[in-house]
């Protein structure tokens, strides 16, 4: 993990590779737990017996899954020191390229793609690219905008 000594700092990777995180293990439990705290309960992602005769052959993680893991797996990859808050503020161009078979490892890598700075906080938008391990296309890409701010 890359720490920047200050959000000016940071500001100043912009159109850089951040790097990547560690490799999470999507697992069956992690898939139902979601299922259950969503209401998204579709077989494909809660019957394994069902799904095995489905198209993917295997349950799959829900996209929203895959999203919502973003923010640990960049928790990996950056921090930013002297900060006295950062907000989520919303995300651009949210895509699902592929599925994220049940028992698959997926890691994520980040850009920093934009930085609007205002007194002393900044708006950033982070390119996130979530990739299963061996696959051939990312299972999810998202631009995150969040607002942090300077202690």
């Amino acid at each position: 993990m890359h720490t920047y000594a200050s959000l000016d700092d940071f500001c100043q990777a912009l159109g850089s590779h951040l790097g990547y995180s560690e490799w999470h293990l999507v697992t069956q439990d992690q898939i139902d737990l979601f299922a259950r705290a969503t209401g998204d309960s579709q077989w494909i992602h809660v019957d394994p017996e069902r799904a095995a005769g489905g198209p993917f052959g295997t349950t799959i993680a829900h996209g929203y899954l895959t999203l919502s893991l973003i923010p640990g797996l960049c928790a990996q990859i950056y921090s930013v020191a002297g900060l006295a808050m950062g907000i989520n503020y919303g995300a651009e161009k949210v895509r699902f390229p592929s599925t994220v078979p049940v028992n698959t490892r997926v890691r994520a890598g980040a850009e920093l793609a934009g930085v609007s700075r205002t007194g002393n906080q900044a708006k950033v938008t982070v390119r996130v690219t979530v990739e299963c391990e061996g696959a051939a296309k990312p299972a999810c890409v998202a631009e995150t905008v969040s607002i942090l701010v300077a202690a």
